[in-house]
């Protein structure tokens, strides 16, 4: 039996996912955003053992989650699930100034993995668009760019593989891989999208807690649990140090050695 903390888990693949590891008798701990959305995470997941409440949009609740996911213990497996998706109009700005989309899909991320106690499996969830991504890392809050949601989103998913693979390289005794679990149709992906929504939270608990020696890896970026190639940005150590440095600077969190 595993614990895994999920974040986005009130609904979507993140619940998804939740639902299939309690259903395994893992000890599943769930995230929402605020405590109604926590009520409809108990709902959707009866057996997990606990709902963390936070905006991952602020910097000072993200550190306040990776404080609470703390004080339940060790985990096993964290999987990096939340994020907001490419229809965002214009540019949202969070209290802190940053990106909304930015501060979400990599800001987050980044902070819980630097302040959780490091666990044995790092999961991100990205996108196929992180392909069309911009791996320069110059304008990541696209305070000079003229604003573009699909973009910004395809940069946040290409961040997000950057982030994997700097873990998996600077933390060799975790296992940290990323995915794109396919276009499926959830609130974020639209009931128009075409993937199989059956099969989107599949690889991310694979990679969470299987005793496969496919699983057992670090540094892969997965779709379907079939390894893909990822942009060739991702390997490139000055980039990895990069969006490392770029996120310690904008949170004012360092990440472990």
């Amino acid at each position: 039996m595993a614990r895994i903390f999920i974040t986005g888990s009130s609904d979507g693949l993140g619940q998804l996912a939740a639902r299939l590891l309690v259903a395994d008798d893992h000890q599943v701990v769930l995230h929402a955003r605020d405590r109604q959305r926590a009520e409809v995470a108990r709902a959707g997941v009866p057996g997990a053992q606990e709902v963390i409440v936070g905006d991952l949009s602020s910097i000072e609740q993200t550190k306040e989650i990776a404080r609470q996911v703390n004080s339940l213990g060790r985990f096993d497996a964290v999987i990096h699930n939340a994020g907001v998706g490419f229809r965002e109009p214009v540019r949202l700005l969070t209290a802190d100034g940053l990106s909304h989309v930015f501060a979400v899909n990599t800001l987050a991320p980044y902070i819980l993995t630097a302040l959780i106690e490091r666990p044995r499996r790092l999961v991100y969830l990205s996108s196929g668009m992180h392909q069309g991504g911009d791996a320069s890392l110059e304008d990541v809050n696209w305070e000079r760019r003229p604003w573009d949601g699909a973009r910004a989103y395809a940069d946040s998913k290409l961040q997000d593989v950057i982030l994997a693979f700097a873990i998996a390289r600077k933390w060799p005794d975790v296992y940290a891989n990323a995915l794109e679990p396919g276009w499926v149709p959830t609130k974020m992906g639209g009931h128009n999208a075409p993937d199989d929504l059956r099969a989107g939270p599949l690889t991310q608990v694979w990679l969470a807690v299987s005793a496969d020696a496919g699983a057992r890896v670090s540094g892969q970026y997965f779709f379907h649990m079939r390894r893909r190639s990822p942009h060739p940005a991702v390997y490139d150590v000055e980039i990895q140090e990069k969006l490392l440095a770029t996120c310690a600077r904008l949170s004012g969190v360092a990440l472990p050695e």
